[in-house]
């Protein structure tokens, strides 16, 4: 049973989960990290030394529960397998203290060309990850994006990190699809997977080119259906663009106007696929235009009044955000601001009924990092990691929300039965009578407690 203290202010008392989250975990063995200087555009810097399609697929690792929680996070190309090995122990145990969604792609943030040359695979890297996922108890999921040079054009037994981004070309979407069968058959224990991811290389005089992504994702559907009909597949992961102004009428709010060409890239893979078991989107509260409407708060219920319109296109599909963002890529707020952002808009991805929201996990190997889930180099997770531990607990998928209001309009709360999370949406300090009782905020400040009633 989960305890649970009866007020936590964040930043003044941690919950009682996290405060293990320094010790190791002995058992654990991860790859060794590599000696290499960081590559660009997502290429992994861990270059295993087994020898390429020699190796066994991993062990099958335990079962898991059915019920998967709302929220997890996507490794990117600086993770768990980069670290030392005592802060490689101590962040897994980190993640078996509020085991999550994780979420890893099969070629570049972290993973090395799985597929230099037609049928000549290399799985190390890849195995790697997923076997830090499965130690940590994390619930796996796979993007399959993206695709090896010999695919797109280039030569085989080349991989040019530089054009990672860019799509397979039409006659290699029967490759691609076949790599996709061969993920699926080495890791049987991953039941969901993405397709591509934000239609890279699929854009066409700056409009997403629908019809060609279709086309690969229906390939990508059918091949992995073959392998399990029960496997989870789910596109066309679009980025939702939105405008400050603009004439499409389809999807628009306080915070913006979608991009109109999105929305028909949207309706058309809606029409035409072959079949999907959820829907899956990314998107930013910041418009085109860098703006935040009417503010950083306010334009949160983007998400909110995205994640409707898709489940009634779209019948109901559950929907998956696989990646947001709340902060202008020109600004940077402080710790406080940044983490009461990201809990409204988390707060709004709950009350929308979105299935799933992964966080992009910005981690990298040394230096300031705003927003990493864990410090680099140490075992010791940050505020942003005991956020999303935090909603993991107390607002999982299924768990039927209540409504409670503030008498202050500048406190946002998010209930359900037994608990609910506060937060001040302004800088400065103030007062609010929630559910009976007077809290006090401190600027920013995000109050996760018990209810009394």
């Amino acid at each position: 049973m989960t305890s649970f203290p009866g007020e936590v202010r964040h930043g003044a008392r941690r919950p009682l989960w996290r405060a293990a989250l320094a010790a190791a975990l002995l058992a654990v063995s991860l790859a060794s990290c590599s000696s290499e200087p960081p590559r660009p555009s997502g290429e992994p810097s861990a270059t295993p030394s087994a020898a390429p399609g020699t190796e066994p697929p991993p062990a099958e690792p335990p079962p898991v529960a059915k019920d998967w929680p709302r929220w997890g996070f996507t490794h990117t190309q600086y993770s768990v397998d980069n670290e030392t090995m005592t802060a490689a122990e101590g962040v897994t145990r980190a993640f078996r203290r509020a085991p999550m969604l994780q979420n890893q792609h099969i070629m570049g943030f972290g993973a090395s060309n799985p597929e230099p040359s037609p049928g000549r695979y290399d799985w190390r890297s890849l195995d790697s990850r997923l076997q830090v996922i499965d130690r940590s108890g994390g619930l796996p999921v796979i993007t399959l994006c993206c695709a090896p040079d010999w695919m797109k054009g280039g030569r085989p037994g080349e991989t040019d990190w530089n054009r990672l981004t860019e799509a397979p070309l039409p006659e290699h979407y029967d490759d691609f699809a076949n790599l996709a069968a061969e993920v699926a058959k080495r890791y049987p224990h991953v039941r969901h997977y993405l397709v591509w991811n934000e239609f890279k290389g699929f854009y066409r005089h700056g409009r997403p080119d629908a019809e060609a992504y279709t086309a690969l994702y229906n390939k990508v559907y059918a091949a992995l259906k073959e392998v399990d009909p029960d496997i989870q597949v789910g596109g066309p992961y679009l980025p939702i663009n939105s405008h400050t102004d603009g004439p499409d009428r389809r999807l628009r709010g306080p915070w913006g106007v979608v991009d109109g060409a999105t929305l028909d890239a949207l309706e058309y893979w809606l029409e035409h696929k072959a079949g999907a078991d959820f829907i899956v989107v990314d998107g930013a509260s910041v418009t085109e235009e860098h703006d935040l409407l009417p503010d950083e708060f306010g334009a949160l219920a983007k998400f909110d009044a995205v994640t409707r319109w898709l489940r009634e296109k779209s019948g109901n599909l559950p929907v998956w955000w696989a990646e947001w963002y709340v902060e202008p890529e020109e600004e940077r707020w402080d710790e406080r601001h940044r983490l009461a952002v990201q809990t409204v808009a988390m707060m709004e991805f709950a009350r929308s009924g979105a299935a799933t929201a992964l966080y992009w996990s910005p981690q990298r190997q040394g230096g300031a990092c705003p927003g990493c889930l864990w410090r680099p180099r140490t075992a010791t997770p940050l505020p942003a990691y005991e956020l999303l531990g935090n909603f993991v607990r107390w607002f999982p998928a299924g768990v039927e929300l209540e409504p409670v209001t503030s008498s202050n309009p500048a406190v946002r709360v998010l209930a359900q039965r037994h608990r609910m999370v506060m937060v001040n949406t302004t800088g400065e300090a103030v007062v609010a009578d929630v559910d009976g009782k007077t809290h006090r905020f401190g600027p920013y400040e995000i109050i996760w407690s018990e209810r009394t009633t």
